[in-house]
């Protein structure tokens, strides 16, 4: 089986995501996506516990959408996928990035690993298209990769929590069960 891994904070879960998830689905390059929130290992302070944003992900799992609740507490993508391995060891593994994440890719812990080992699905961001990205993956020196041209969604977590408590604003922006999950859960955000 083809599995794309797509690791993030997901602090919240928001459309954009989700799109993402069924295009490449929709694409028919991988038969499944493995969704893996994790913990912070990036300089990011994640409010949300992971428990929570796993459970906000669940609300999503299907047959060919799956969300990891076990392997996430890993330090680096390197260290995560080198677990799905092992997980996984008949299937062949894809990981699934944002073309912006190319533009740091050398500071990721064991990078090379990554780059000789599994096919890139790459999602072009904003000004980031088709011609950098084949630079990109050219000075590394990778041929098995993947572009997807998904119309991006203007959106990001960090706008939903900036607006948490304006649920007008974020009406087109977030699934309605995850607004009533952070509601139930994240009330002080509510009252800010």
């Amino acid at each position: 089986m083809r599995i794309g891994i797509y690791c993030g904070s997901f602090a919240p879960v928001h459309k954009g995501h989700i799109k993402f998830v069924r295009e490449i689905i929709k694409s028919k390059l991988v038969d499944k996506v493995l969704i893996v929130p994790t913990k912070s290992y990036w300089d990011k302070e994640i409010k949300i516990s992971l428990k929570d944003r796993i459970n906000m992900l669940k609300l999503y799992e299907t047959k060919s959408i799956e969300i990891e609740t076990k392997l996430n507490n890993v330090e680096s993508t390197y260290e995560g996928f080198t677990k799905y391995q092992k997980k996984h060891p008949n299937d062949e593994l894809y990981l699934i990035i944002g073309a912006d994440n190319l533009l740091q890719f050398e500071k990721w812990i064991n990078y090379q690993y990554l780059l000789n080992n599994f096919p890139f699905i790459i999602i072009k961001r904003d000004n980031l298209g088709t011609k950098y990205i084949k630079e990109r993956m050219k000075s590394f020196n990778k041929t098995n990769y993947y572009i997807l041209d998904i119309p991006t969604i203007d959106i990001s977590s960090t706008y939903i929590r900036d607006n948490i408590n304006n649920p007008k604003l974020l009406r087109n922006k977030i699934d309605p069960r995850v607004y009533k999950y952070l509601k139930d859960h994240y009330i002080e955000w509510l009252l800010i």
